[in-house]
């Protein structure tokens, strides 16, 4: 196949190049540059089937000759970012996601929609179904990334229906590993940085909030399963592994060698506004379409990512 990915130069979609690239197939990776970066393709540069073009999906997309796939994972996915930019948070969610199904319309192109767990925001149902429909706050803080993942999946959804179009949608849970950002402003880079530093681990409140981490290279490992499925309606990707947010940070600690302490603090800013209580991914459906589930381990993904880390602390 001939594919494009948008956010193509990000912390996943870079992952999901190598993949993609490892199965035979050409890639285009399209990425702004805003959170991603040329050092996570920077080994790809020299691959035949690999090449890299620099643009801001809210602007039309032109891509010269057939596509196979459209695959939008561009995005701002940290509270850093959709915090510091919450309109252009909004503009990708929607006039990137009608670009990038635009051109998968007009090439006959599968499409693919990198949605995320946000959408069910603090869940009233635990552990979320795909049927779930979210607890959200449109007008907090962290609606600007909520909705306009929301409009993404209503967007796709229409144009599978309105044009026939080939589409598949993705509820992404948190997933880590290699090529995140140390200023990412989410937990895993957080703890990580701050173990190697020995530094005290933030913890917000007791603590008590639960997570569940998904390797990378899982994740997209079901992203490519999702693809070549010919299921339409969203799919959760995540591990169902759950675990507290202050056993999480033990666990970097004990993984990165660190003699942090874990410092317990009040939530002071609009980070933490509508924070979920509870996030765990129901993954019966993808166990049932895609025969997915996650294989790699939290002890051996934090190996890695903090191996990653460490030449980057």
């Amino acid at each position: 196949m001939r594919v494009l990915i948008t956010g193509g130069a990000g912390f996943i979609g870079s992952h999901l190049c190598d993949l993609l690239l490892a199965q035979g197939h050409q890639v285009i990776a399209m990425d702004n540059l805003i959170t991603g970066s040329m050092r996570n393709v920077a080994h790809l540069r020299d691959r035949g089937a690999f090449s890299f073009v620099r643009h801001d999906v809210v602007h039309a997309i032109d891509v010269p000759g057939p596509l196979d796939a459209v695959l939008h994972l561009a995005s701002l996915p940290s509270p850093v970012d959709y915090l510091q930019m919450p309109i252009k948070t909004l503009k990708v969610g929607a006039l990137g996601t009608h670009n990038a199904l635009g051109l998968a319309k007009a090439k006959g192109a599968r499409f693919l929609l990198a949605s995320t767990s946000e959408v069910y925001g603090d869940p009233l149902i635990h552990p979320q179904p795909e049927t779930y429909w979210g607890n959200v706050n449109p007008v907090g803080p962290r609606g600007v990334y909520d909705e306009s993942k929301r409009f993404a999946e209503a967007m796709t959804m229409a144009y599978h229906r309105a044009h026939g179009l080939e589409t598949r949608i993705a509820r992404i849970f948190n997933t880590y590993g290699p090529r995140m950002r140390l200023n990412d402003g989410r937990v895993v880079p957080n703890f990580v940085r701050q173990a190697l530093r020995g530094e005290p681990l933030t913890v917000y409140d007791d603590g008590s909030h639960t997570r569940s981490f998904c390797y990378v290279s899982d994740l997209v490992d079901g992203l490519y399963r999702l693809l070549m499925s010919d299921e339409t309606l969203p799919v959760n990707l995540g591990n169902p592994h759950e675990l507290t947010i202050i056993e999480f940070a033990r666990r970097v600690i004990a993984a990165a060698g660190s003699g942090s302490a874990i410092s317990c603090i009040e939530p002071n800013d609009l980070r933490t506004r509508d924070d979920p209580h509870t996030r765990r991914p129901d993954i019966t459906q993808a166990r049932q379409v895609l025969g997915w589930e996650p294989k790699v381990s939290l002890e051996e993904g934090l190996a890695l990512t903090i191996a990653w880390f460490c030449g980057q602390v």
